[in-house]
């Protein structure tokens, strides 16, 4: 008997609660209207600045040192060329 109350219980509890959340409506007034604009600024200002601290310890920890000569690094690399058909390399180019 009384897992049934319990359960009940929960079942009317769980129905109940969307229910108020539902009739629940946002006064609209001049303020409400920017509550939305509020959140994503706040949320671009959180994480612009997440990403400012990052990029700021990566570069101190040198991670942005000789780039120039690490992306020089795959064009070193000889290997067969896969992707132009026969029939290409045979023409001769345009006038």
């Amino acid at each position: 008997m009384r897992r049934l109350v319990a359960l009940l219980l929960f079942a009317l509890t769980a129905l109940v609660l969307p229910a108020a959340a539902l009739a629940h409506e946002a006064p609209q007034n001049a303020e409400s209207k920017w509550v939305m604009t509020d959140w994503m600024m706040d949320t671009f200002f959180i994480f612009s600045g997440l990403a400012l601290v990052a990029f700021l310890a990566a570069w101190k920890a040198g991670h942005f040192h000789d780039l120039e000569q690490h992306g020089a690094i795959p064009l070193v690399v000889e290997e067969e060329d896969y992707y132009t058909p026969e029939w290409a390399l045979d023409e001769e180019e345009w006038a």
